[in-house]
């Protein structure tokens, strides 16, 4: 009776996760496999637009090599991609973390803060980079020299991420520390910081993620301007875009009606998105806390 029990338990929680299981399948796990299969074919700006994916030739692993050993601008994408990475992720942890020590005391309108700080997080991304052009503008921006390139709207994320890491750290541990005499950022470096440090792989991850996929801030503040990604310099003998990063460039490619290639490269993206996630995840559980 009890097996009997189980399955129909069973069968019935699958019926629950139907919705879900069909929608993930249809939207998601289709749309994979079909972009897997599209990144070992060529398409053209001249391929039949009545039949688009019908009129295609196999490539077999043509865009793959080709992105790799013949189209600089890819790997100028990564690189401009990594610099983002580098600026963003960083800020993201560091300023979220000193954000939520802060509000995570005791201090007058704590909660207005805790809602202000995250906001921005919560508003459309064309919105936020439609502001940071009004910011930056050398003629009428408000901050166009005091806050750039520090990343706030990320912070306020992090901030929320940290505060609940914080509430499930027991009030013992830190009387502990205060008996043996640290101080208030003793506390914190010593007890607080490691951890969370689940909370910062897991920003380093998204943060990872989220600059690889950088597509919206970037079209809102410079394709308007630059279409191909500028302003433009020259760097080892070719005219690059500075702000072509690995997701304004994949857009580029599916606008041209490259549909394979630009399948390929996402695929390479995912690669090196989960290879460094692998790497930064192996590194911070082999510390010790």
């Amino acid at each position: 009776m009890a097996s009997v029990r189980n399955r129909n338990e069973t069968l019935i929680a699958y019926l629950f996760l139907a919705p879900f299981l069909i929608a993930f399948v249809v939207f998601l796990g289709y749309p994979i496999l079909y972009s897997l299969y599209l990144s070992f074919h060529e398409t053209t700006v001249f391929t039949d637009w009545f039949n688009i994916f019908g009129d295609m030739r196999w490539a077999g692993f043509g865009n793959y090599s080709d992105l790799l050993f013949n189209d600089f601008e890819f790997w100028w994408s990564l690189y401009r991609t990594l610099i983002y990475a580098l600026m963003m992720i960083p800020a993201q942890i560091v300023i979220g973390f000193f954000l939520a020590v802060l509000l995570r005391e005791k201090l007058p309108g704590r909660d207005f803060f805790r809602g202000a700080y995250f906001m921005p997080h919560v508003l459309d991304v064309f919105v936020v980079g439609t502001i940071w052009v009004l910011i930056y503008s050398p003629n009428y921006g408000l901050l166009d020299v005091l806050l750039t390139r520090i990343g706030l709207k990320s912070a306020g994320f992090g901030m929320i991420l940290f505060l609940a890491a914080m509430s499930n750290i027991p009030e013992s541990v830190y009387e502990a520390a205060d008996i043996d005499g640290a101080n208030f950022w003793q506390k914190h470096r010593h007890v607080t910081f490691p951890l969370v440090k689940p909370i910062i792989l897991f920003l380093i991850i998204t943060g990872l993620m989220g600059a690889l996929n950088a597509f919206t801030e970037i079209y809102a503040m410079a394709a308007t301007k630059y279409a191909q990604g500028g302003p433009f310099i020259d760097a080892f003998g070719h005219t690059v875009g500075v702000t072509k990063v690995s997701g304004f460039y994949l857009y580029k490619t599916f606008e041209q009606g490259d549909y394979g290639r630009a399948a390929a490269m996402s695929f390479l993206l995912l690669i090196v998105a989960f290879t460094i996630s692998v790497f930064n995840a192996r590194l911070l559980r082999s510390e010790k806390v």
